[in-house]
């Protein structure tokens, strides 16, 4: 039930003389064909989730070109694929959410780094960075630091974005050097066009096979004792080759202005928000004119010392824009300029902050501090400044106007999520058992550590949740709890965790949560899945794996069953049995049940087939407003209203039109032993002669009880 781009997939197949319109995601998946690759893969991410997607509902054309896609296990697979442009004039390209994807691809990545590359090889990155990020705040500059892999950060438009996909290729061939492509949340989502060119057959593809491998070259290992001369490699060979093809194609780019006594030199993914501040300071246009020259450098690194030395060699001053801290580039920058004695003066660190996104409030105010600290002629710079501050204040003014702070909404469960009665039935137990440590994971499941659960100690990594509390059942009186989808399970937490606790001999319990998919990054279809992108089963399956690999206590437990799920939870808490005791809450991701059953009711009621929709509801006389089912069960579905008993103050619980009929609100009721208020009632559409029959003999019956009115629900 992935999502379907089979529209956006036409974009695909234009050709010269076509214009290109869309997202910059989909226009790097166009360069992509356009640069002629033999080989994609990838894990996904957000947010180049759908980079992945947007391939797999392109096969077709995929085929055509000969093109092999790989929906790899985790990061560190997909960077091992990387390994066919070693030997091999194999163009390939992997994608993968960073920081975090990174991490896991590290081993991979330095060792494809040592030996270098024949074919073009490269990595588009997700920069999951800043206010919308939902990772750890850190850049994958270092990454590419370390490794000697060059890093392209191109300008968020679509022709930048594009130019930097086909010469990020001809520049790793030219250094044999793997290339990173750096794309941020924004990037990944502004829209645009470019002229699109022809898609490409790779050289070698699967249409063009090769007839052998090349003669044995131990050159071409990452292993002692070539090593040492592919480090040398790496800086007297590649790094020259790379400087020298950067500024021979001109990758990075100068905005003249005409204070040209100061300048900016400016990472190429903020060079947009460095635009607009300007543009709000009176210092630049809509269309990226500016009155104060800018360097954006669309290759971070490495640098090309003659282009900083030639832009700044004139300048008094300039404002180095890099996010994040260290400051590489604003530390290289000064390094250079100072070999070659020029004093231009450096800005950076301390106008603008060390850390976080530069967003355009922040930029405003670093933007504004550099002019006062310059004072370039024919600008009034502290008029300026001040103008800044007007537009910063302008927010605080407008939220004080409509008189009320906007409620605080952090990110949760869908709507009837199989996860939620789990963590349900978790504070269930614990109001037995006491409270336990528990090991959150990355998932959808991670929204327990929000209101009403507040649940996890710890987030360590994806899938790595028991492995994380490994030290800490040894040392705690009560066993711990790590919690796991079935996505992590498979990306690292059946080696990383579930096997090194069988190793050790370890006690604790795990909780899988099987709802069929990689739910948080687009229902992406697993290794357990039902059916995979070819339709076929992938013909694995959680349960029989870990009996396999020596698990005997496991429980499967439906996920809206709370009762059973927490007596289950209760009995693995207080087992006598030592050892892993695993419970597979078992339940489908409910959206992607929600697209599936709208879609076959559709055909149903088309056909004039008979459809039941359940829906929940509470009766407003038997409420007590105590609200303990909504303390318990978080879902968005329940609320409250006015109670329409006059002599009851308190509000009553209420369902609202969102619900889908999972029947959590009950089940919480019945296992915590709350008011019988809820009830359960059936939506009929083309009911047939029985059903009507039976619905006016419970109107009947009902109105002789007193409880009918003789109105018709709608």
């Amino acid at each position: 039930m992935e999502r379907s781009f089979k529209k956006e997939v036409e974009a695909l197949k234009l050709g010269d003389g076509d214009t290109f319109h869309g997202e910059g995601i989909l226009a790097v998946t166009k360069a992509l064909l356009q640069s002629g690759v033999s080989y994609v893969g990838g894990y996904q991410g957000a947010p180049v989730s759908h980079l992945l997607d947007v391939l797999v509902d392109a096969e077709g054309i995929m085929a055509d070109l000969g093109v092999h896609l790989e929906t790899c296990s985790n990061e560190a697979s997909a960077a091992a694929m990387l390994g066919a442009s070693i030997n091999y004039p194999l163009r390939g390209a992997v994608t993968w959410k960073s920081i975090v994807g990174t991490n896991v691809a590290a081993d991979a990545l330095s060792n494809l780094s040592s030996p270098g590359v024949i074919g073009g090889a490269m990595i588009i990155l997700g920069e999951d960075y800043g206010e919308g990020a939902s990772v750890i705040q850190e850049r994958s500059y270092a990454y590419a630091l370390k490794s000697s892999m060059w890093l392209l950060d191109p300008r968020p438009d679509l022709p930048t974005i594009v130019r930097m996909v086909e010469k990020g290729f001809e520049l790793s061939e030219a250094s044999h050097a793997p290339v990173m492509l750096d794309l941020r949340i924004r990037a990944c989502h502004v829209t645009g066009q470019f002229d699109a060119k022809d898609n490409r057959k790779g050289e070698v593809s699967g249409l063009n096979r090769l007839h052998g491998p090349p003669r044995f070259n131990y050159a071409r290992l990452a292993h002692p004792p070539v090593i040492y001369a592919q480090e040398k490699l790496k800086v007297e060979q590649r790094l020259p080759a790379a400087r020298a093809f950067i500024r021979e194609h001109k990758l990075n780019q100068t905005i003249d202005g005409d204070l040209a006594d100061i300048g900016i030199i400016a990472m190429g993914g903020l060079t947009n928000s460095v635009l607009r501040g300007l543009e709000r300071l009176g210092l630049a246009d809509v269309f990226g004119a500016s009155r104060v020259p800018l360097q954006v450098l669309n290759v971070a690194y490495p640098l090309v010392p003659e282009e900083i030395r030639e832009f700044c060699v004139s300048k008094r001053a300039v404002l180095v824009v890099e996010e994040g801290h260290p400051d590489y580039i604003e530390q290289a920058v000064n390094v250079e300029l100072r070999r070659a004695d020029i004093q231009t003066k450096v800005y950076g660190k301390g106008l603008l902050p060390q850390g976080g996104e530069y967003t355009s409030e922040v930029l405003l105010g670093g933007l504004a501090g550099f002019l006062q600290a310059t004072r370039p002629n024919g600008v009034d710079a502290d008029a300026l400044a001040e103008k800044g501050r007007g537009i910063v204040a302008r927010k605080a003014a407008t939220a004080q106007a409509i008189g009320t702070a906007l409620p605080v909404r952090p990110p949760t469960f869908c709507t009837g999520c199989p996860e939620r009665p789990v963590f349900s039935a978790i504070k269930l137990m614990q109001r037995e058992i006491g409270p336990t440590h528990i090991s959150a994971d990355i998932g959808c499941h991670a929204f327990a550590t929000f209101q009403p659960f507040s649940f996890g100690n710890s987030i360590l990594g994806y899938g790595m949740s028991l492995a994380s509390a490994a030290a800490v059942g040894p040392n705690m009186d009560r066993r711990p709890i790590a919690i796991m989808g079935d996505g992590g399970f498979w990306h690292n937490g059946l080696i990383t965790g579930v096997a090194s606790n069988l190793f050790n001999k370890g006690d604790g319990v795990l909780v899988v949560m099987q709802n069929g998919y990689t739910s948080a990054t687009g229902l992406q279809y697993m290794p357990s899945s039902k059916s995979s992108r070819s339709g076929t089963p992938p013909g694995m399956d959680i349960e029989r794996t870990l009996r396999s690999m020596g698990v005997t206590w496991m429980r499967k437990v439906r996920t809206y069953s709370v009762a059973k799920m927490a007596a289950t939870l209760k009995d693995a808490m207080k087992s006598a049995e030592h050892g892993l005791k695993v419970i597979i809450a078992d339940g489908e991701c409910q959206l992607a049940r929600q697209r599936r059953v709208r879609a076959e009711d559709a055909v149903k009621l088309e056909r004039g087939e008979r459809v039941t929709r359940t829906r929940y509801g509470v009766d407003d006389a038997i409420c007590t407003g105590d609200h303990s089912c909504i303390r318990l069960s978080g879902c968005p579905s329940l609320t409250v209203k006015p109670s329409p008993d006059p002599l009851r103050t308190d509000p009553v619980a209420s369902v609202i039109d969102s619900c889908v009929g999972c029947g959590l609100c009950g089940e919480v009721a019945h296992a915590a032993v709350l008011c019988p208020s809820f009830y359960r009632a059936e939506i009929v559409r083309n009911a047939t002669w029985w059903d009507r029959t039976l619905f006016k003999i419970r109107q009947t019956v009902i109105g002789w009880l007193g409880g009918y009115n003789g109105a018709v629900a709608t």
